[in-house]
């Protein structure tokens, strides 16, 4: 082959080459060379042919069986072997243990067994017809139960072979003469296969030592018989084993192909060079070359490894004592192949080769067991002398340097692979992994060497870059990671181990300073690759740094080899953190030309959104992409890219939206809310980002005071619309109840309609809308709250005023009966009074309720519930605090615009009687001075003392009169004029917020009762969601009592003077007979029968209209009927015992003990059937609590005053006005003290602002006079949400009950003549102490604001004598 045409490997490298070690101190495996010489092409390959060929010659030789024609033989005595006990004894020697059989070996041999008599046994020479029958005869005996039981048991293999050699007899005699035994011969035969048979079996399973034994008793039963599986008993030929001779062809050299492979060699030249050489690459000259190795290394001569070659004579050692076993192995593997090599007298001398030679004719006795770690070194050969009087190695198949031989092949090994192999699982195919481990073998490279080498080649490749970062860290793992225990291990120390499982101690110091300098190029060459890498981070498809960093972790740094100065470290740290922030300085400025114009003119929002989404998404994809190591070398990517890129967009973006907002004032446009909303959340989100990576240095601007007025708009958008969507909500809602199908039973959530569903959705979604803002603000937030609110009040508000405007015109409308009479004449309508009047036993229908009214009261009960749960997602309270906290005492002195006012008609006494019995059914129109409805209330039949208990808000901006017009309601023809009064509503007079009552004198007859009391406006909150509660709680009451006024007539009819003294009379018969009969002092007792058959009309009556309700009305509607009606009763019952409270006697008459105990058996029995307990115990209607009202324990408390002497009344109301005057003293007292201690300490943060004087006007005084008897409730910041109602609605019960009035006794008083005087006198003590209770009042305020703070209202309100001024 000519050198020409081959060049020596000198590769383009990436970085600078490995410099030669030269340190006189550290020799290396050829003392003569200062530097690892150039191996050339020709070289390598010339080694890398020897050793391949070696590999040929040293191969186990092939065989093949001859056909061989033999004389027959003569006929000769055979005698079958020895006897059965002989063999016993070949098979369990004397003074050894008999082998166990494997578990489940009986099932496996009668298988095998079975397939023999079947013919399917793949093993040959089974298939004769003898052999069947023996084995049959055999299997018989081994399928027997006890013999199978004996098996199992015991596991032993004598019986198996002793119960075939007698089934193998009796098989084969059956039938002969006894003078043939020529059959016997067959027995050793067949018991021989079964023997092998056995073998067979237990290779794969049974114990080594047990198989070498059954060999053993094979050959000594085949000594006889040339060919067992062939031979079939024709004495005229036979097939003998001859070994195949060598072709020297290379197509019979696979590793000889493999070398002309790697080094791109035809197969012709290979075919010459190995014809040219074959003389002298022999068996003979590779023995040379070990034993002139053995001797180099035992005399510690120039080509071997030396102990100067290691930094620790005890690796030397080491290494030393463990090559003896593995050159043992090479000498065997060459003498076995030419056992020839062996002879010659010099040779039987020696006394290593006698070792070798027992070893190998031994042949019960492996190999590996021969160590002749001393003796080779005895070994003659005629080139001994030679060898040891020269210093320089000359080897036939070992270089002079292998190690440097060994990593060029390793080159074009790893350079052939990578173009014919897969090296994505292992960078070496397991062929040219076959021959590096030969040359090793050949050569006597180390284990570690083999492995650095590997590492220096890989790392150069990767530095010439003709490996990838991928396929070195494979390269790197695969020298990591220890190697499969072979079946026949070559001869190389730890040749299993890894490299990281070689201490770097034991290496030679050519390895560990290769080793070294390798991982530092690597280390210098990795760190370029990762800042180039590193510095495309922030494209939009950076390259991966993956395998760079895994090189660098597992490969480089983890390694006790590597060694690194921390300024360099430091230094490189620094390089890469700058490069970055170029780099996203870079970036930002390319986002900047993208996403923005350079004419102002032309910029909106849009442009910043676009600009912060790039900017945010740049910061999201470098936080993810970097998630699992946020540091790279001590630089994080995400903190550089946000520390320079967002605190220019900050300071960018705030004046382009300056700019742009400018822009739009200019041209007087308005951007799109959908711009700013889009453009806020953009912002918060880079805000999120600079509060999060950035926390010491705050945001360039704030937001939200930029942004706000797009929040505010929004708002007012909301408030133009809100009213609208409600009507439209209303016009298109059928108010039916929302069932899936017609004939379903509706559940409590189908009874309300679609337009409160749908208006309520409306204000969680602008509710929603405003939290997903996010707004970050929170006084902001508050106010944006607060505006909103302001919003759903007014919608509930208008959707009350429509829904209780249509409830009340189907309520009174006017039903078939009413109809009927409206188109009879006047004689006939009073002909039916009479027949009405005389008639009193006449069913009376149930009013024919439509199911949408009920369905409209659902949705009001429903919008309570719902806006509860609103209050509470909108935090209310949170944002009034808020609020309250930042505006202080400024806020609450701030004059409001508009006054609330709270008028309530209590009730009339001595109205004029407009109706032929004289009676009235009267009723309250509110109107204003410019003659506008303000309210109307309900119809009280039948009376001229009503009591109406309704109320209404009025909100004024300054004084307002309101005029109270009382009509009588008829149901023919025109309403009568029953009387008319007037009360100015003046928020002056009102400015002590503190609540009046005011009897106004009617122009006809009579008075009227009115209480009033005043709140201001206020833009809180809390404030209008009191509002929007209170709009419900009053639409909700309103629709209550005109659905219990269809039924109170009937109460009050059931319930009245005259169907008491009809009871106790037993009717007109008995009434006629009185009249000349002398008056009897007690009335004519009644049945319990028949008191309860007095109320059952009334019990029937609620049934069949609660029947009706039940249908449509929910279960809390349905209650709150109920409840009004208990106390429609209540108030029945009560106008049957005493009169109205009032200064003035009373033409009622006491009831009777008699009539008193049907009133209590009455309010018993109704108290039970409200209650309706059910067989069980369980309540079904009203609970008891509930029934037991405050009203319900002043009637039961009335029995015991009822019948008490008018002195004992009198002294008992003067001791509990005592009793309320001195607690009411107390509580000044304590009030006061309160006062000045906060006045002390300047901490005024809530109530009235400011308290007048009333005015002494003749309606004033008798305000004044009422003042200190009324305490203030339900005002509007009470009614905020259920909670606050619920707690005040517990307040006024526990007030009640603890607070004993005299009111009860004053009004039994009223029907005593003789107390009038006392009546007077007590109401001129009432008076007298409200005013007492007034001025103490003004005196807490005063102290409590101070006088030189002025009006809370602003400007002078109060004139000399602090009175107010008009």
């Amino acid at each position: 082959m000519s050198s020409a045409s081959r060049s020596s490997y000198h590769p383009n490298r990436r970085v600078g080459s490995v410099q030669s070690i030269q340190d006189d101190r550290r020799p290396t495996r050829v003392a003569s060379r200062a530097r690892a010489p150039t191996v050339s092409y020709d070289d390598a390959y010339s080694f890398a042919l020897r050793i391949a060929f070696l590999r040929y010659l040293l191969q186990p030789r092939k065989k093949r069986k001859e056909y061989v024609s033999n004389p027959k033989p003569p006929p000769r005595a055979h005698t079958h072997t020895s006897s059965m006990s002989e063999l016993m004894k070949e098979l369990v020697p004397s003074g050894s243990a008999s082998m166990k059989l494997p578990s489940g070996f009986s099932k496996a041999l009668e298988r095998r067994m079975s397939g023999v008599l079947q013919g399917i046994e793949k093993l040959p020479g089974y298939s004769d017809a003898a052999v069947k029958r023996t084995f049959a005869e055999a299997y018989t005996a081994f399928t027997a139960k006890d013999f199978q039981k004996s098996i199992e048991k015991d596991r032993k293999v004598e019986p198996l072979v002793l119960i075939f050699y007698s089934s193998a007899t009796k098989a084969q005699g059956r039938g002969k003469p006894a003078e043939d035994h020529s059959w016997k011969l067959l027995v050793d035969r067949h018991l021989a296969m079964f023997i092998r048979l056995l073998s067979s079996i237990l290779r794969d399973k049974g114990d080594a030592e047990l198989v070498f034994r059954l060999n053993t008793l094979e050959k000594k039963l085949l000594s006889n018989d040339q060919n067992l599986y062939l031979d079939t008993g024709q004495e005229d030929h036979s097939y003998v084993e001859v070994e195949i001779p060598l072709s020297y062809e290379i197509k019979d050299m696979p590793m000889v192909l493999l070398v002309a492979k790697i080094f791109g060699v035809t197969n012709s030249q290979v075919q010459a060079d190995i014809d040219r050489n074959m003389s002298s690459w022999t068996e003979e000259a590779a023995l040379k070359d070990y034993k002139a190795y053995q001797f180099r290394l035992s005399a510690g001569m120039a080509g071997t490894i030396r102990k100067q070659d290691f930094d620790l004579d005890e690796a030397f050692e080491e290494w030393r004592r463990q090559e003896g076993p593995c050159l043992a192995k090479i000498f065997a593997e060459i003498l076995s192949i030419r056992p020839d090599l062996k002879s010659g007298p010099s040779m039987y001398d020696d006394q290593a080769y006698a070792e070798l030679s027992r070893m190998l004719s031994s042949s019960e006795s492996p190999i590996t067991s021969f160590d002749p770690s001393s003796s080779y070194g005895s070994l003659s050969l005629e080139e001994t002398a030679s060898i040891r009087s020269v210093d320089e190695p000359s080897y036939t198949f070992i270089p002079t340097d292998p190690r440097s031989v060994y990593k060029v092949i390793l080159q074009y090994v790893l350079s052939y692979d990578q173009l014919h192999s897969d090296t994505s699982s292992s960078p070496l195919s397991e062929e040219t992994t076959g021959l590096l481990i030969e040359l090793a073998v050949r050569w006597r490279i180390p284990q570690f060497s083999r492995y650095v080498a590997f590492v220096e080649v890989a790392v150069r490749k990767f530095l010439d870059q003709e490996l990838s970062p991928e396929q070195l860290y494979n390269c790197l793992d695969l020298v990591k990671e220890p190697l499969p225990e072979p079946k026949n291990p070559p001869p190389i120390q730890m040749y299993t181990s890894s490299l990281r499982d070689i201490e770097p101690s034991r290496w030679t110091m050519v390895d560990f300073a290769s080793y070294q300098q390798s991982l530092k190029e690597l280390h210098d060459a990795l760190l370029r690759d990762l800042f180039n890498l590193l510095m495309r981070c922030y494209e939009l498809k950076p390259p991966t740094i993956g395998v760079v960093m895994a090189l660098l972790m597992d490969h480089v740094y983890t390694d006790a080899v590597f060694s690194q100065r921390p300024e360099d470290e430091a230094e490189f740290t620094q390089q890469l953190e700058n490069g970055l922030r170029q780099q996203a300085a870079n970036v930002y400025r390319e986002y900047l030309d993208a996403n923005i114009p350079r004419s102002q003119q032309d910029w909106d929002f849009g442009h910043v959104v676009n600009l912060g989404k790039a900017v945010v998404s740049l910061a999201e994809r470098i936080k993810k992409r970097y998630r699992k190591s946020p540091e790279i070398m001590g630089v994080s990517p995400y903190k550089v890219v946000v520390e320079t890129t967002l605190p220019s967009f900050e300071e960018d973006c705030h004046e382009i939206i300056k700019r742009v907002l400018a822009t739009a004032d200019e041209r007087g446009v308005e951007i799109a809310l959908d711009d700013g909303f889009e453009l806020y959340r953009e912002l918060v989100e880079i805000r999120t980002i600079h509060v999060g990576s950035l926390p010491g240095k705050p945001f360039a601007f704030h937001i939200e005071g930029l942004l706000e007025g797009f929040v505010w708009r929004w708002i007012k958008n909301a408030e133009d619309k809100v009213i609208g969507y409600v009507e439209n909500a209303i016009k298109h809602d059928p108010f039916n109840v929302r069932t899936r199908n017609p004939d379903d039973i509706p559940t409590d959530e189908e009874r309300h309609s679609s337009s409160i569903v749908d208006m309520f959705q409306l204000f969680t979604q602008t509710a929603e809308q405003l939290s997903r803002l996010q707004w970050a603000d929170e006084v902001h937030l508050a106010r944006f709250m607060t505006a909103i609110s302001k919003v759903f009040a007014a919608g509930i508000g208008r959707y009350c005023e429509i829904v209780e405007q249509q409830f009340a015109k189907e309520m009174d409308r006017q039903t078939a009966q009413e109809v009927a009479a409206a188109s009879k004449t006047t004689q006939e309508r009073l002909f039916q009074y009479a027949k009405d009047a005389w008639n009193t036993k006449e069913k009376i229908e149930p009013f024919q309720f439509y199911p949408q009214s009920f369905v409209k009261f659902n949705n009001i009960e429903w919008a309570m519930q719902e806006l509860d749960k609103l209050e509470k997602i909108m935090t209310v309270d949170r944002w009034a605090e808020i609020l309250r906290r930042v505006d202080g005492p400024k806020q609450l002195s701030r004059k409001p615009a508009y006054y609330v006012f709270t008028v309530k008609v209590v009730e009339g006494e001595e109205l004029k009687a407009c109706d032929p019995g004289g009676t009235s059914d009267p009723y309250v129109v509110l109107c204003d001075e410019y003659q506008k409805r303000l309210a109307k209330t309900r119809v009280i039949p039948r009376t001229l003392n009503p009591r109406w208990d309704e109320s209404v808000d009025i909100t004024v901006s300054g004084p307002l009169n309101i005029i109270a017009t009382i009509w009588d309601y008829d149901m023919f023809g025109d309403h009568d004029f029953v009387g008319r009064t007037s009360l100015k509503l003046d928020p002056v007079h009102f400015s002590d917020y503190l609540p009046r009552e005011f009897w106004l004198d009617l122009d006809t007859q009579g008075r009227l009762l009115i209480r009033v009391s005043m709140e201001g406006e206020r833009d809180d909150i809390q404030f209008h969601f009191g509002k929007a509660f209170r709009h419900l709680k009053r639409t909700e009451r309103d629709m209550v009592r005109k659905v219990t006024s269809k039924l109170s007539m009937h109460i009050n009819t059931s319930l009245s003077h005259e169907a008491l003294r009809g009871l106790l009379s037993k009717g007109i018969t008995a009434s006629m007979a009185s009249l000349w009969k002398k008056r009897q002092s007690t009335a004519p007792t009644v049945t319990p029968a028949e008191v309860e058959n007095a109320l059952r009309p009334l019990f029937t009556y609620f049934d069949e209209n609660f029947a009706i309700m039940k249908q449509t009305l929910t279960d809390a509607t349905m209650m709150a009927v109920m409840t009004r009606l208990w106390k429609e009763v209540l108030i029945a019952i009560e106008n049957l015992l005493v009169p109205p409270l009032s200064d003035k006697p009373s033409t009622q008459k006491p009831l009777t003990q008699a009539e008193m105990d049907v009133v209590y058996r009455w309010l018993e029995l109704l108290f039970a059937f409200f209650n309706a307990k059910d067989e069980s115990g369980e309540v079904l209607g009203v609970p008891a609590d509930v029934l037991k009202s405050p009203k319900w324990h002043e009637l039961a408390s009335l029995n015991f005053f009822y019948f008490d002497p008018t002195e004992t009344l009198i002294r008992t109301s003067e001791r509990m006005a005592a009793a309320n005057a001195e607690r009411s003293k107390q509580q000044a007292q304590q009030q006061m003290q309160g006062s000045v201690a906060a006045a002390s300490n300047n901490n005024r943060l809530s109530a009235p602002a400011t308290l007048g004087v009333p005015s002494f006007g003749p309606a004033g005084a008798v305000a004044f006079g009422s003042l200190g008897t009324i305490r203030r409730g339900k005002s509007i910041m009470m009614s905020r949400n259920l909670g606050t109602m619920r707690r005040a609605k517990e307040e006024k019960r526990k007030e009640a009950q603890a607070d004993p009035s005299d009111d009860m006794i004053l009004r039994i008083l009223r029907m005593r003549p003789e107390a009038a005087s006392y009546l007077k006198e007590r109401q001129r003590q009432k008076e007298r102490m409200a005013a007492a209770q007034a001025a103490a009042m003004i005196v807490r305020q005063s102290v409590h604001q101070g006088w030189n703070s002025g009006p809370a209202f602003g400007g002078a309100l109060y004139g000399r004598n602090h009175l107010p001024q008009r």
